[in-house]
């Protein structure tokens, strides 16, 4: 382990020495791209999990009728477990595995689609549901569908399930194509960042903070896609806005700025451009979306709600990936009682910059590192716990109704293994800490929310079928 250069605890030494062991007595593949084993390039999100998709697991529910009519239905189970050396009950802000050092079953997925198939320059149709259970699915719901009205910012409250387990369906759209377009209309998972929701999209088990508070999961609306050649894809669309199915923007009754531009309407923008090098060495993603969201549920207030996400990536070798990632958002009229920028009173922002090294030891066997530093500006996008706010369990400081300002950096290294074309395994070893804006306020980590910092360690298994 003189890759990671860290002075461990015996128990983490030892359990890294136990996957070490096994990971020798793989059968390896020497200079084999990592391409043709994992995605690490600057896609767009679901583009990316497609790739992921498309490798060659064997699939169990295939049928020669079905395929014979270009439909696939398809999915994977994940079971993982984690846990932080302070023996909190939940892994502070993180938020898909945060049960301590209790197993998680965080997706069970099933997919069924018709690939939409244009190649030949002509005209075909497609479409895709998605199903997710397992504990995953409380953070990937949107209002109106598997999400109820309350806590807007989160999808709202989860309709199919409890505060452990339960449904979601985060896609649910019909696809049309012509040539170099094609249009998506429905429900579906956003084009923005680099993380995705679907675990075999992804290298480390965790999710950074800009995937998990940053950035939207899900939208419901149009989008064209333009393959304007073989190095520049065009996106754009109109969605109704962040994790939302169909509630209005007034759900709660009239805004409580109603001069503010557009505030009947969540309209919003979704769209941007991915451009590769012409030896797909190198990628450049830049996403965007952009309209009113309610801002305040307190207050009723609706403002303007942006991001923009820049993914780069560049295999500077067959075994050396580099991907770097900025995003940057902000929230008008959020209201926050932390705002710093008096220029724009109750204006939240929140920014930051991961970056991933991965290396490929064989067509088995990758390693990656993962630093991020993430700025909450305002308190208004992270939460420790966040599991009991969304499904509405009361719990102590730290909670949804105060958030963290300040900034967040975590640092994460993590193992792929292949021992199959079905099964992925991912051992991870995860440093986060927070260094916050104002002394004696709560803190994010620990059972007493009183840590400045958390050790992580945890490992899941992916079986696709």
């Amino acid at each position: 382990m003189r890759y990671l250069q860290l002075k461990l605890p015996l128990w983490v030494a030892a359990g890294l020495l136990t996957v070490s062991t096994a990971l020798a007595q793989a059968p390896v593949t020497p200079n084999v791209p990592q391409e043709d084993a994992y995605q690490l390039r600057a896609l767009p999100p679901q583009e990316a999990q497609e790739e992921a998709e498309t490798a060659t697991p064997n699939r169990y529910l295939e049928t020669e009728f079905m395929k014979e009519k270009g439909i696939a239905t398809y999915g994977w189970v994940d079971v993982g477990i984690g846990g932080n050396n302070w023996g909190s009950p939940w892994n502070g802000p993180i938020t898909f595995n945060d049960r301590n050092w209790q197993g998680q079953m965080n997706q069970l997925y099933l997919v069924n689609e018709k690939v939409l198939d244009t190649e030949d320059g002509g005209a075909d149709w497609g479409g895709r549901i998605d199903l997710l259970y397992g504990t995953d699915y409380i953070y990937t719901t949107a209002r109106g569908l598997d999400g109820k009205l309350l806590n807007q910012q989160y999808g709202g409250q989860p309709s199919w399930g409890g505060r452990y387990y339960g449904l979601a369906m985060p896609q649910l759209y019909a696809e049309a194509g012509y040539g170099n377009h094609a249009v998506k209309v429905g429900h579906f998972y956003t084009i923005i960042g680099y993380e995705v929701v679907p675990s075999i999209g992804n290298f480390f088990y965790t999710h950074a903070y800009t995937m998990q508070y940053g950035e939207p999961f899900t939208h419901t609306g149009i989008l064209d896609t333009y393959k304007a050649n073989d190095q520049l894809t065009l996106y754009g669309g109109i969605t109704n806005g962040w994790d939302n199915y169909s509630d209005p923007i007034n759900v709660f009754g009239p805004a409580s700025n109603p001069g503010y531009p557009g505030a009947n309407s969540n309209a919003a923008f979704l769209g941007g451009a991915t451009m590769k090098s012409s030896d797909e060495q190198q990628s450049l993603s830049i996403m965007a979306s952009s309209g009113n969201e309610l801002a305040n549920i307190a207050t009723n207030a609706v403002g303007n709600r942006s991001v923009f996400s820049t993914v780069y990536t560049n295999e500077l070798t067959d075994k050396v990936t580099y991907v770097f990632q900025n995003d940057n958002g902000w929230q008008f009229n959020a209201g926050t009682p932390n705002t710093l920028n008096q220029a724009q009173p109750g204006t939240a922002q929140w920014y930051g910059i991961n970056q991933y090294l991965f290396y490929a030891f064989s067509d088995k066997v990758v390693g990656g590192m993962r630093f991020e530093w993430f700025r909450d500006n305002n308190g208004y996008r992270v939460y420790s716990g966040l599991r009991n706010a969304v499904a509405g369990v009361p719990q102590g400081p730290g909670n949804w109704n105060t958030g963290y300002q300040g900034n967040f950096w975590e640092m994460s290294y993590g193992l792929n293994w292949k021992p199959t074309n079905n099964w992925i395994i991912r051992p991870e070893l995860r440093y986060d800490w927070y260094t916050p804006d104002k002394a004696n306020g709560a803190l994010p980590y620990g059972s007493n929310f009183d840590k400045y910092g958390q050790l992580y360690g945890g490992c899941d298994a992916i079986w696709q079928f």
